[in-house]
């Protein structure tokens, strides 16, 4: 199955866009959880580790729904369409991201405020865990044969492209002065996020449905039901090859954001510029590696991204207490360079490990459980591991050890192609 370059240039550009919006949604939140949601949701008194540890727990609830997300929008993309449900998926963050922007206080609503903070982000959490799965498919089902994984890498791009805007603009608000941020300056981002949202779903909806879900054979039974018949163990390889593609992204970002300022004390307004520059690097880079993933090979270009995230673990943190801006700066930009090997061309290998009847399940349980496990208490898990031993030794390796369950994952793993008849069943229950 074929697309036309004009139709693939849509898909991949509408792509980019969508997830952008919806992960600059998502790490809006994660940066307010690093920064000021510790103090400003929990009771008055609590320490700034516990807060902090606190506000990494609410943070994880986003990442608990996006597995149900996966199989809810899963369900309705293999049976209704991708189009419909990347549509639906955008509207719930949009409104949940905006909501969370107007919440009032734990000092004028009591535990109201982190009940309601929790609720939204769980439905933050839905909509990131049907998005990213779509919005994959649609980029790489219109590519052309040959191109997939660079085509795919724009669903990626939304990713730093979404840090990029989140950690920037909260950068700016930080430099206002001191306490800027919880005075009410954390409210602008997620009130911002209206504008994005629409301009999204203008874009969203000019683009066709995928043909490889036109073509493909209607699915009698449950999606998520036929997903883990059929392809359960390419799912269980999945969710082996994305520990630092997911967890390893936020132990880099999000822990190390809170974990810099909490305990080094380094400046807010210092962690953010170099994140921003780090995510901007990963942005320019995301392109680069997935281009070199098509010419040799996107799992070689991962592997290699893995072995750069082991090799920079130690380095990665113990820059941060140096006080040398340029050398916080150069580092976390290479940590990112070699992240983004780690991330682009995942989108098309996870893609091409799964038949298209239920492919929009199937990648998303892989990703979102991925998401859930390894992103979603990576955070939570780094900063008791520093409470506990006193120190960020055991972090770094745990990110060594994330990064060669990755490796012995990815080797072997199957790759589909949708320009030839599909394999029978159950050769693909094989792997």
């Amino acid at each position: 199955m074929t697309a036309s370059v004009s139709s693939a240039r849509r898909a991949a550009a509408a792509a980019f866009v969508g997830t952008t919006i919806e992960w600059y949604d998502f790490y809006a939140y994660s940066t307010a959880a690093s920064l000021v949601f510790g103090k400003l949701f929990f009771p008055e008194g609590t320490s700034p580790l516990v807060g902090l540890m606190a506000s990494f727990a609410t943070y994880a609830v986003g990442f608990l729904a996006r597995p149900l997300g996966g199989i809810v929008f899963g369900h309705f993309g293999d049976r209704v369409g991708r189009k419909a449900a990347l549509v639906t998926t955008l509207l719930i963050m949009g409104i949940a991201t905006f909501a969370t922007g107007l919440l009032p206080t734990y000092a004028t609503a009591g535990v109201l405020a982190p009940l309601l903070l929790v609720v939204l982000r769980f439905a933050q959490g839905l909509a990131v865990g049907g998005e990213w799965g779509g919005a994959v498919l649609m980029a790489v089902e219109h590519a052309p044969a040959g191109r997939k994984t660079f085509y795919g890498s724009f669903a990626q791009l939304g990713n730093p492209a979404g840090a990029l805007l989140a950690s920037g603009l909260f950068g700016l608000l930080a430099g206002q002065g001191d306490g800027a941020l919880a005075a009410g300056g954390w409210r602008v981002p997620f009130l911002l996020s209206a504008v994005l949202v629409i301009v999204g779903l203008v874009i969203r909806l000019k683009v066709e449905e995928s043909p490889v879900f036109k073509q493909a054979e209607p699915v009698a039974e449950l999606p998520v039901r036929l997903a883990l018949r059929t392809s359960w163990r390419q799912i269980l390889r999945g969710i082996g090859a994305l520990p630092v593609a997911v967890g390893g992204y936020y132990i880099v970002t999000t822990f190390l954001l809170g974990y810099s300022t909490t305990d080094l004390h380094v400046s807010e307004e210092l962690v953010l510029t170099g994140l921003s520059i780090a995510s901007f690097v990963e942005l320019v880079a995301t392109v680069g590696v997935a281009w070199l993933g098509d010419r040799v090979g996107g799992r070689r270009v991962v592997i290699a991204g893995l072995i750069g995230v082991a090799v920079l673990a130690a380095p990665q943190f113990l820059v941060m207490g140096s006080g040398s801006a340029g050398l916080i700066f150069l580092t976390l930009s290479l940590m990112r360079l070699v992240m983004a090997a780690t991330y682009g061309p995942i989108a098309a290998i996870l893609a091409q490990m799964f038949p298209a009847r239920a492919r929009y399940t199937s990648i998303s349980l892989s990703y979102q459980v991925a998401g859930a496990v390894f992103g979603g208490f990576s955070p939570l898990a780094c900063t008791a591991l520093v409470a506990g031993f006193g120190g960020v030794a055991p972090v770094i390796v745990l990110l060594v050890v994330m990064c060669l369950v990755s490796i012995a994952c990815l080797r072997g793993a199957p790759q589909l192609s949708d320009d030839v008849p599909q394999p029978h069943r159950t050769e693909i229950a094989r792997g």
